[in-house]
């Protein structure tokens, strides 16, 4: 038997020092926060949602007047705003800014139709929209391809009341498009319905649908909604009554009323009032703040009926959770404390739902959170 020389490879393992590790945050993704001014805060602020998570501060963005809530354009290249403020002749105002990294540099300053616009959306050809909460109006501009914002082209002005000492007048407090661009759905908590109408966009107006209302059940109060990804349904929140309602499409392709559920868990019986309402890309969770008892209330919604399981409550570590939102990806949810000054992040499981604490920072009165 013949013995040959068996060779010995040597391996080395390189070391690999504590500060030559890869970063703990990459692609972080940016969003910005529309806050009250009155209190220490200068505008909005940007933001950034790290890939584990935590949060980190980019600084103010830019100066504004109660900019309380924002939306961006189509393109994403411009950010517009809403000052929620009244001036001499009654009425609040929309901004337009461009987005240049972190920062905004804003464009323009047009009225909004009418005193305190408290939400602002926009489509994809530039149409802008603003419910005025004072009025009860819905106010209609339109952004051109360089970010600049138009004169009021059309005012919508809501007309009733509803049965609590809120509803003794209309309060326009959101307004969306529907399963069309063309199609207008404002959410009015005073009259306690919700307004149906069309854009005419040969004439830059707002049209009455047919059924042009649809009321909610006494004292709800309706703020926002929601729409599930096919479309078949939306979930209005009602924030007098902290509860949930189905709308379904009819044949006809308008909306019949649904069931309703709580938000609140049970035996809860302290004041509260909700605030925001989102469903996760996928179809599968919906989540709703409360603020009072400062949670975000969790939801399964069955794929046969849309139809919502509670699956419980989680405390958003702060007072007063105002706007939250699901970062782009679907892996977190962000949370604005307006009363207690901060914006906390957590992990969502994008298999159960349920949501577990990451990080949180300090942010002087935010109310509005976007990606």
């Amino acid at each position: 038997m013949k013995i040959g020389i068996i060779p010995v490879i040597l391996v080395f393992i390189p070391v690999v020092s504590q500060e030559s590790e890869a970063p703990a945050y990459k692609d972080p993704q940016s969003f910005f926060v529309g806050t009250y001014t009155d209190s220490g805060s200068e505008g909005i602020y940007s933001f950034l949602l790290h890939e584990d998570g935590k949060l980190s501060s980019s600084g103010l963005a830019s100066r504004a007047e109660h900019p309380s809530f924002l939306a961006k354009s189509a393109d994403q290249k411009y950010l517009i705003a809403v000052n929620e403020i009244v001036d001499s002749t009654g009425t609040g105002y929309v901004e337009s800014y461009a987005i240049q990294g972190n920062k905004l540099k804003r464009i323009n300053r047009k009225p909004s139709g009418g005193g305190y616009p408290c939400f602002i959306t926009t489509n994809s050809k530039g149409y802008v929209l603003t419910a005025n909460y004072e009025d009860g109006t819905i106010g209609m501009l339109k952004l051109d391809s360089e970010g600049n914002i138009s004169d009021l082209l059309d005012v919508q002005k809501h007309l009733g009341k509803g049965t609590t000492s809120r509803q003794e007048g209309p309060h326009a407090h959101s307004v969306w498009f529907g399963k069309t661009e063309d199609e207008i759905i404002s959410l009015d908590l005073g009259t306690n319905e919700l307004w149906f109408s069309r854009i005419d966009t040969t004439a830059n107006q707002l049209i009455p649908a047919i059924p042009s209302k649809l009321a909610m059940a006494a004292g709800a109060g309706p703020r926002h909604m929601t729409f599930h990804p096919d479309r078949k349904r939306a979930y209005v929140l009602n924030e007098l009554t902290s509860a949930i309602t189905i709308l379904e499409r009819t044949s006809q392709g308008d909306f019949k009323v649904g069931s309703t559920i709580s938000t609140l868990p049970e035996g809860y019986t302290s004041p509260n009032t909700c605030a925001d309402i989102h469903i996760s890309s996928d179809g599968r969770f919906l989540y709703a703040s409360n603020r009072g008892h400062d949670s975000i209330a969790i939801f399964g919604i069955s794929p046969v009926n849309g139809s919502l399981q509670p699956i419980g409550h989680t405390p958003t570590k702060g007072r007063t959770p105002r706007n939250f939102s699901l970062s782009p990806d679907g892996k977190f949810l962000l949370v604005a404390n307006q009363e207690s000054n901060s914006i906390v992040s957590f992990k969502r499981d994008q298999h159960k739902g349920s949501l577990e604490f990451v990080d949180q920072i300090a942010a002087q009165t935010p109310v509005c959170i976007l990606f």
